[in-house]
């Protein structure tokens, strides 16, 4: 009797926490916040600390990095021919000839549409993935499984994910470039009359390395949100099976907004350090 009150004086504890926070929306996302930091530091002193399970993180980085790639590959390819077409036909009204295709098929793609678009397409399929597989684990009453036996869920369930977000994100970025400027070049010698060797020639003659680490060091950060994001909202999904496709569809949605938004402090932060 007892321990049945104190189930439900819990749940019903829970309930009112619920929607006390959610008519106080400041409040709730000032909670969230510092879920959210809690979770992250804890993952960080976990793996300062060497407690990394090495075969859970290669198994995600292989879900993160190998099964993205197609689809990966396949949007940055289909990207860089449309941009090639959109900057080919610009200067053709504009001064008569396509000018400077490669050079800003390539300058888009490696500063802000390889990084984000990547980043963007990483946060629908494995942010939604990691969201729906932890609160699943959490409706069910599996991470307190966890926890009866002696194991801390963060260190089970978000470093493998955090650390294969963090290296799997900037190598898909790279391909990407890559494949979308391939792309490029793939329409500019069908449809405007270029040799490849001219085309490759406006891409590389005003490329330097601060162009390519300028988006290679934003992917970084983007895979940072994504993990954090999709991890927590995991953590904190309830309500059962509508529990779990509320977190997601939260999830998705709040990564999406946070890359987009950081996109432009961290592009203004590396071009004041001349990094572009």
């Amino acid at each position: 009797m007892l321990s049945g009150y104190t189930r439900k004086t819990r749940v019903g504890i829970a309930r009112f926490q619920r929607n006390f926070y959610r008519k106080q929306p400041f409040i709730s996302f000032l909670k969230n916040l510092g879920k959210a930091t809690s979770m992250t530091l804890t993952t960080i002193e976990h793996i300062i600390r060497g407690q990394i399970s090495v075969f859970d993180c290669v198994s995600k980085m292989v879900e993160v990095g190998w099964r993205s790639t197609p689809i990966i590959l396949l949007t940055s390819f289909f990207v860089g021919m449309v941009l090639a077409l959109q900057v080919g036909s610009s200067t053709i009204n504009l001064f008569g000839e396509p000018l400077f295709i490669g050079t800003i098929t390539g300058f888009s793609l490696v500063i802000e549409l390889g990084p984000v678009l990547t980043a963007i397409v990483v946060a629908g399929r494995v942010g939604a993935a990691i969201t729906a597989e932890i609160g699943t684990m959490r409706v069910t009453e599996q991470l307190d499984a966890l926890y009866t036996l002696g194991t801390t869920p963060v260190k089970y369930l978000a470093v493998p994910r955090f650390l294969a977000c963090f290296f799997m994100l900037p190598i898909l970025t790279v391909f990407a470039n890559i494949v979308g400027i391939y792309g490029g070049m793939v329409l500019v010698t069908n449809s405007f009359g270029m040799t490849s060797a001219e085309y490759w020639s406006q891409v590389l003659d005003f490329m330097v390395i601060q162009t390519f680490f300028h988006g290679f060091i934003k992917s970084f950060f983007y895979a940072l949100i994504i993990a954090v994001i999709s991890c927590h909202k995991g953590f904190q999904a309830y309500g059962g099976a509508e529990g779990v496709g509320k977190a997601v569809t939260s999830s998705v949605m709040t990564s999406l907004v946070c890359i987009l938004i950081s996109d432009y402090f961290m592009t203004s932060l590396l071009v004041a350090l001349n990094i572009k």
